[in-house]
């Protein structure tokens, strides 16, 4: 597996810029560039997998400012850092009064945060299969609705995933 590293400590979030911050020569390490640019000039949701440090989150960046999206906010989570019983609402947001301990005024979801640009989930191996179908929901009907919430929010943004554990079941 190639490993992306990038030439500076703090990745460019300049349109258009950072695939050039990534250093690499080998023909694997050129194919993946190659393949990132080129999904950067689609709509579709993307996977990323490969080991913890090989440099994901640099590539999701990259296909990020190379989109049409470059404009809008880049959003990333770590999901295996948010405890199960906040990740609906940290995804989804919430409005006011919808639990206990909730903000006065509500909070907006990291979809709507996200929303006009790219929302990236890292290492989503590792939420439960309950909030993955609900995020899958949220793919294919691309709105969110916050909990507590009656009406559903319409979003226009990317998503790319990524994992260091394999999702094929066998």
């Amino acid at each position: 597996k190639t490993s992306i590293v990038c030439s500076s400590n703090t990745p460019s979030l300049e349109k258009g810029t950072h695939f050039n911050q990534l250093l690499g020569h080998s023909k694997p390490f050129q194919e993946i560039i190659n393949r990132a640019k080129n999904v950067a000039n689609f709509p579709s949701s993307v996977l990323l997998e490969g080991a913890t440090g090989t440099g994901k989150e640099l590539l999701a960046i990259g296909i990020h400012q190379a989109s049409n999206y470059a404009e809008g906010p880049f959003v990333a989570v770590n999901c295996s850092a948010i405890p199960s019983e906040l990740v609906e609402s940290e995804f989804f947001g919430y409005e006011k009064g919808a639990f206990t301990g909730a903000k006065r005024q509500g909070c907006i979801g990291k979809f709507e945060q996200a929303n006009k640009g790219t929302l990236f989930l890292d290492e989503v191996h590792t939420m439960g299969l309950a909030t993955q179908m609900k995020l899958l929901r949220v793919l294919e009907e691309r709105r969110v609705t916050r909990v507590g919430g009656m009406t559903s929010v319409q979003l226009d943004l990317r998503i790319i995933t990524a994992t260091s554990a394999s999702l094929l079941v066998e």
